[in-house]
């Protein structure tokens, strides 16, 4: 039996440590390459990813090198680094574009450039011991709604901090309302993070056509027949 209700996000104001960071970076090492990282994806040192403690898997960041301002964006598809100080372990060729190789470690500072969609590659992998930075506050009023016309799907999501995280970006980035669906399936719950509401389904397709490229697998739904 499925309970249905909605949230409409309507401040979403301070995030203490999702946006920008400063700490040191640390890079992996050779033996880790075609080692399964904790989204599920195989590591391999020549493409531009990272693992951060707490930001949701496809975030894109970008680090840039204090010492000597170089900068590099790399996907998060990795937990860790779990030593303290550290707030980013990058893949070895974006170590060689951050020119910090033969230092091992380098003061960065690493701010969101896209939140991506906040997946994993297998979702059903857990993942255990996440540790954040810093506190995260949040404030935002809720209700229920009854919500008319149509939305943007952009994703079903169980870790709700990601999926605030991730909705606060959205409305940051597109200036529409954003609204969670939540579902509650033989005791689980899963949210469903819905952009935007639309008088009618042409309005909702050419928004939607506005986020392929960044969420491709997202579609159309129709608030009354949710």
């Amino acid at each position: 039996m499925k309970n249905l209700f909605f949230i409409p996000f309507l401040f979403l104001v301070t995030i203490a440590s999702a946006q920008v960071q400063t700490g040191k970076a640390s890079f992996y090492a050779d033996k880790f390459d075609g080692h399964p990282t904790a989204s599920g994806e195989k590591y391999r040192h020549n493409k531009l990813t990272g693992a951060h403690k707490s930001l949701p898997f496809g975030t894109k960041v970008k680090v840039t090198n204090l010492a000597n301002n170089e900068s590099v964006e790399v996907i998060i598809n990795d937990r860790g680094p779990y030593v303290d100080g550290r707030i980013i372990d990058v893949s070895k060729s974006a170590a060689e574009k951050l020119g910090f190789i033969n230092q091992g470690l380098a003061d960065v500072k690493l701010e969101v450039v896209d939140p991506g969609d906040g997946k994993a590659s297998d979702p059903g992998r857990p993942i255990e011991h996440v540790a954040v930075d810093e506190n995260e506050f949040y404030e935002f009023e809720i209700s229920r709604l009854k919500p008319k016309g149509y939305g943007i799907q952009i994703g079903t999501y169980q870790e709700l901090v990601n999926l605030m995280r991730l909705a606060d970006n959205l409305k940051s980035s597109y200036k529409k309302d954003v609204t969670v669906q939540v579902k509650v399936i033989n005791g689980i719950k899963y949210y469903g993070l819905i952009l935007g509401k639309f008088p009618s389904r042409p309005k909702a397709e050419q928004f939607r056509e506005e986020l392929k490229k960044k969420f491709p697998d997202a579609f159309i739904v129709e608030f009354n027949r949710l």
